[in-house]
């Protein structure tokens, strides 16, 4: 069984154009999104589009909260993303959950942590402003209950933009790479793919290169004005200016 995960989409079409080509090269059983879908500034439209036709959020980001009004903040933004967008897509992004389990429970997939898209799950903010790889007693508090003893196996999440692998008492624990607003310096679009194997799941990160410049200059054309050329410089730089 293979399964195929991407998040952090923020709307950049480009990207996530690169990554559904790769994963449909790979043929996976299933495609989970972990949410973020349109937040930014780099055709959210043809974003949108894209996801529901071949990779449906499964579970809501942050930003989608942002979207759907659950949360204020960022009007600008919001309005301009809204604007962009079916009239129908604050509700449905209301409505998804915020993690859900799959391939028999053995899956669980998040955006945050499985109690809050807004929460890290494996890394843990220090006094100075700084962040350190969480601990395991942080991880075991932030998963709510999902370990191996109660059937899990994997869980994958997104939102710090970060990829990290852990064992938590023999549950695999992922941080899945961003399609789009990478951190690291290296501006390519990444998922993650799990396969089982006789009983045991296996994790491989994907990194796929895009026209990250494309992605750039139509930010820069269409963007709310200084969202557009900050997005556009994050995306082509691999990190946030």
């Amino acid at each position: 069984m293979r399964l195929a995960v991407l998040g952090d989409v923020h709307g950049n079409a480009f990207a996530l154009r690169a990554v559904l080509e790769d994963i449909r090269a790979a043929s996976p059983d299933q495609v989970l999104n972990l949410g973020d879908t349109v937040w930014g500034c780099a055709d959210p439209a043809s974003a949108w589009a894209l996801q529901q036709e071949f990779a449906p959020p499964t579970v809501r980001g942050n930003t989608d909260e942002r979207v759907a009004g659950l949360r204020d903040g960022k009007e600008t933004m919001r309005a301009w993303v809204r604007a962009r967008l079916p009239g129908d897509v604050p509700a449905t992004l209301a409505a998804l959950p915020v993690h859900l389990d799959t391939a028999g429970g053995e899956v669980r997939v998040a955006h945050g942590s499985p109690r809050s898209a807004w929460e890290d799950l494996m890394l843990t903010e220090t006094p100075d402003g700084h962040t350190r790889p969480a601990h395991f007693r942080e991880l075991r508090e932030r998963l709510g209950g999902y370990s191996f003893e109660t059937g899990g196996r994997v869980c994958v999440v997104g939102h710090t933009h970060r990829e990290m692998l852990t064992v938590v008492d023999g549950l695999t624990v992922v941080n899945a790479g961003p399609v789009s607003r990478q951190k690291d310096g290296l501006p390519l679009a990444r998922w993650v793919q799990l396969t089982r194997r006789s009983g045991h799941w296996a994790v491989q990160f994907r990194r796929v290169p895009y026209d990250a410049h494309a992605a750039a200059t139509w930010a820069r054309a269409h963007g709310p004005g200084k969202h557009g050329d900050h997005e556009a410089h994050w995306l082509t730089a691999g990190r946030e200016p």
